[in-house]
């Protein structure tokens, strides 16, 4: 929430600036930007993905248990 606020008001006022008032640290801020998700949401996403489509291919028949 912090990095979102700094990146939409990042044209308005320096990025230094606006991590100091938010308490966190530019270098943080910087690879939010280059990378947003981590690791895990990623391969929560990914596998979420695949049990959906398992799901789906069972013509929505089976349970958590069975997939």
């Amino acid at each position: 929430m912090r990095y979102t606020f700094s990146h939409a008001h990042r044209q308005q006022h320096p990025v230094r600036i606006l991590c100091k008032m938010l308490s966190v640290h530019p270098s943080g801020f910087y690879a939010w930007i280059k990378e947003p998700f981590s690791q895990r949401v990623n391969e929560d996403r990914r596998q979420t993905k695949l049990v959906n489509k398992a799901w789906k291919d069972s013509s929505k028949v089976h349970g958590y248990r069975k997939i």
